[in-house]
């Protein structure tokens, strides 16, 4: 009978611990994040006709809106802002940030009566400025060593640092073992194009989302 319980309490025991694991963590700047009080109205595509043709255009509100926003992130909230990009769609801009409830308060204020979709970057646009500067600045280094640097840009989704090279497989192993397996690297094939003097700050593509 002894045998029995005991056998009885153990399978209790598993199936309470796998109804009870914990939560899968999703992947920074996939799932989550929140919107503005805006977004709960909807809106009409605005769009201009130029030479024959249709094209789409962002509302002057959210215009302002993303460049209050924009602008506070170059400046205030560096740390946190990672970029943004206009959804010309759904009327809305998307803003990626490291969480900051500084940053978030100001976003909420900035935004209006516009739509603002808010998503969760893994690293800001600061952090990764550095980077490019450190890695612009080794360009010569890496020549000498046979990999050659085409292009270096942040993501404005604040993902990593896009390393443009022909050298693709040799980057992928060398890079990491000079700036470590955390460094946030990400390798792209691309021809020999010498990089642009600035800092690769990232900028809104359109449309989006």
């Amino acid at each position: 009978m002894r045998r029995y319980r005991c056998l009885f309490l153990c399978l209790a025991v598993l199936l309470m611990t796998g109804a009870c694991g914990e939560p899968e963590i999703p992947e920074v700047g996939i799932i989550g994040g929140w919107t503005t009080a805006g977004c709960e109205f909807s809106r009409t595509p605005e769009s201009v006709d130029v030479g024959g043709r249709t094209w789409p255009v962002t509302p002057k509100p959210l215009e302002a809106a993303i460049g209050r926003i924009d602008e506070a992130g170059r400046t205030q909230h560096k740390s946190s802002y990672a970029g943004i990009e206009v959804d010309q769609q759904r009327v809305r801009a998307i803003v990626y940030r490291v969480p900051s409830a500084a940053f978030d308060d100001f976003i909420r204020n900035a935004a209006e009566n516009t739509c603002i979709f808010v998503r969760d970057a893994r690293y800001g646009m600061h952090e990764l400025a550095t980077w490019h500067d450190r890695l612009r600045a080794d360009i010569p280094a890496w020549q000498a060593r046979g990999i050659f640097i085409s292009t270096i840009s942040a993501r404005h989704d604040g993902v990593g640092l896009e390393i443009g090279t022909p050298d693709v497989d040799q980057a992928r192993e060398q890079l990491p073992r000079q700036y470590g397996r955390k460094a946030p690297l990400i390798f792209i094939e691309e021809g020999p194009v010498m990089p642009l003097a600035g800092t690769g700050i990232p900028t809104a593509p359109q449309p989006g989302g």
